[in-house]
């Protein structure tokens, strides 16, 4: 994983705990806490830790690792642009949003309670 990974990983897991504090604060209950915990780890792993790089390339190489050139010119792509950086793919981006979106429905409406 590299740096920026970690750094991004380190944050979120510190801004998850500050969350459960609170959650814990306001309702008092273990299970809401724990709800959030789990919540959040399933979240924090589905964003933070996949190896975009690995798949951001055609399905049909997933089943070959990534290469070193393949990591120096998708760095070298990288470094050129930001743009390049955060690129958006519309079923991705409906994909996270409608389970996300579900996930953080269904915890609130069970905190909330």
């Amino acid at each position: 994983m590299a740096q920026g990974n970690d750094a991004a990983l380190k944050s979120s897991l510190v801004w998850l705990a500050v969350i459960m504090v609170i959650v814990g604060i306001c309702t008092e209950s273990w299970k809401k806490i724990m709800a959030t915990y789990v919540v959040g780890l399933i979240g924090i792993a589905g964003l933070i830790l996949p190896d975009w790089d690995f798949f951001d390339r055609d399905f049909s190489r997933w089943t070959c690792p990534v290469t070193a050139e393949e990591r120096a010119s998708i760095l070298a792509q990288r470094q050129t642009s930001l743009l390049k950086r955060y690129r958006i793919y519309p079923v991705r981006l409906v994909a996270y949003a409608t389970i996300y979106g579900f996930a953080l429905f269904k915890w609130w409406k069970f905190v909330s309670n």
